[in-house]
């Protein structure tokens, strides 16, 4: 499995409006470009809770799942004509992790 992190720094005053990016599509809805996707496990889109950047979170079983949404029409499309580049306060930084571990609460009883 393979985490996607894109570091995205807001401007000032943008905040609501880059949330909505992500909140105006129903993640549950069958048309969203992510859910359709190959190999495509979550998405994650975490708030600064100081001057840090935005981070956006994808989980993808490989890195070849995450390469092809890249390459995708799909992805074209949601990336196109989206946002207004005022709202940024720099570029995106994105990263690329491989999963070795993964520890989380126990389920059940």
């Amino acid at each position: 499995m393979v985490v996607v992190c894109n570091r995205i720094p807001v401007a000032k005053g943008h905040e609501k409006e880059f949330e909505d990016l992500f909140l105006s599509r129903n993640p549950a809805d069958a048309k969203h470009p992510l859910t359709a996707q190959p190999g495509f496990i979550r998405n994650d889109l975490l708030r600064p809770s100081g001057e840090e950047p935005y981070v956006v979170l994808t989980y993808w079983e490989s890195r070849e799942n995450f390469e092809a949404w890249t390459n995708s029409e799909s992805f074209k499309e949601a990336h196109s004509g989206r946002s207004r580049t005022e709202i940024f306060a720099g570029r995106p930084n994105l990263e690329v992790h491989e999963v070795i571990r993964t520890l989380a609460q126990p389920t059940g009883s």
